[in-house]
């Protein structure tokens, strides 16, 4: 078996875009190291609001002057290409060229990671540095990508307890060329998915999924919704290799008896670390199983520079998204750390007992009675905001983006309005805006009483 440090020097400089040939092949290698299954799911299959892209091969693209000089080459580094760009070859004024070359708004000397899956544009990146020095009125470039029918790829790992009700831990294998950004989940996930299977039997089941960030936990839910019910909760597994803090988020349910037992053991375990509420320390896929219509209780465990403040959702650490994220900035030690971390805390799950026919929450249905309506969600998991024509863009207006998953996570059928309005501390004005922008898409409804979509009060 591999040792998790050759597993990232193995596969990092792969070009692991979410639906590609270089994605399957360090799938089919993790496939080597433990006993997998691979889910596959083809494009233009319908998951809850989204739909599964095409794979995506770019076989060649470079920019160079006019009289030849190269300048930047996908040969080099594939973030030199945004991925899922459009073919483009042509000359280009150096106005226009700019308006498609994407920089890093911090590191003048890295190469950004820029994905547009399902906005259609070409694209190019470049250090700032690069950019700085295009002097001249017009230059060639040349993107030659193809957009064929694929399959995205899920790779699952079961350790059977002694009950089917089981604790799910994940991390996503996307991103090409970068490390920390989440080999380093994965590859602490397979080493403890085998420490798990070669131990002793459990009592709960164990759950590792391995996918591409977003849309493969929502592929995967969406096509076992069977499974929500018995699942107890989860952690995701992202970023747990660089110099940084331990970082502990909690769930959408920070009340429930797997955030409680995970929290007090982390705690115990580390105790110079940072527990903090959801989505304040990071965003990852821990929110589809958080949404409405799931509501599985996800942690996320992380390696944060500074997880007390607000930009670490987007900047947890200084190479974040970009060519500088390589194995120079992990180590062994920290990898195993972070494996030791986690088996305490499954380790601590493991005890915990759920009493039949309450959510994992801990609450029983609801049961809250007053005359407005109780907003109902039609959609399972994060709703495709930009397909509905209701996404907010976090770069040009982080505050309404915020607002905007902070009211669609609590459209659950428990609560009214007035009561999100005063659970986020916003003018009720400003809930309806966006509620009702939900059900011009007819994504939510109203109703006189509750209706609960949590399935695991069902």
């Amino acid at each position: 078996m591999a040792s998790m440090m050759e597993l990232v020097n193995e596969l990092w400089t792969l070009k692991r875009d979410i639906v590609s040939d270089d994605y399957d092949h360090a799938l089919n290698r993790l496939a080597k190291e433990l006993p997998m299954t691979i889910h596959a799911v083809p494009t233009g299959t319908k998951v809850w609001t989204w739909t599964v892209p095409e794979k995506w091969t770019c076989s060649e693209a470079y920019l160079e002057t006019m009289d030849g000089k190269l300048l930047l080459d996908y040969a080099d580094h594939p973030l030199h290409v945004v991925s899922y760009s459009l073919p483009f070859e042509g000359e280009v004024s150096r106005e226009e060229l700019l308006q498609h070359l994407h920089v890093h708004p911090k590191l003048p000397d890295a190469i950004p990671f820029v994905f547009k899956y399902y906005q259609r544009d070409w694209g190019l990146c470049a250090s700032q540095t690069l950019c700085d020095s295009l002097k001249e009125d017009r230059y060639r470039v040349v993107i030659r990508t193809e957009f064929t029918p694929g399959e995205l790829k899920i790779g699952e790992v079961l350790v059977p307890g002694e009950v089917e009700d089981c604790f799910v831990l994940a991390a996503h294998l996307d991103h090409p060329a970068m490390v920390n950004d989440d080999l380093t989940g994965v590859v602490v996930g397979v080493e403890v998915a085998n420490r798990l299977l070669a131990g002793p039997r459990a009592h709960f089941t164990y759950r590792f999924l391995f996918f591409p960030e977003t849309l493969g936990s929502i592929a995967y839910l969406s096509l076992h919704e069977n499974l929500i019910p018995k699942m107890k909760g989860g952690l995701f597994l992202e970023m747990l290799g660089n110099d940084a803090p331990t970082a502990l988020q909690t769930s959408f349910q920070p009340e429930s008896p797997t955030d409680k037992r995970l929290v007090a053991a982390f705690k115990k375990l580390a105790p110079d670390a940072y527990v903090g509420p959801y989505r304040t320390i990071i965003d990852n896929d821990e929110r589809q199983f958080n949404s409405p219509g799931v509501r599985v209780p996800m942690l996320s465990l992380s390696r944060v520079v500074n997880p007390h403040l607000p930009e670490s959702r987007f900047a947890p650490y200084p190479e974040y998204h970009s060519s500088l994220d390589t194995p120079e900035i992990i180590s062994a030690d920290r990898l195993q750390a972070s494996v030791d971390l986690v088996l305490g805390l499954i380790s601590a799950f493991d005890k915990t007992r759920f009493q039949p026919g309450k959510s994992p929450n801990g609450t029983p249905k609801a049961s809250v009675h007053d005359d407005r309506g109780y907003v109902v969600n039609h959609f399972k998991g994060e709703v495709f905001a930009s397909g509905y024509g209701i996404w907010i863009d976090y770069k040009t207006n982080p505050a309404g983006h915020k607002r905007l998953f902070e009211i669609m996570e609590r459209c659950d059928g428990t609560r009214r309005p007035a009561e999100i309005a005063a659970e986020l501390d916003l003018p009720v004005e400003t809930v309806w805006e966006i509620i009702e922008k939900f059900m011009a898409k007819d994504l939510v409804s109203l109703s006189d009483v509750p209706r609960p979509s949590d399935p695991h009060l069902n």
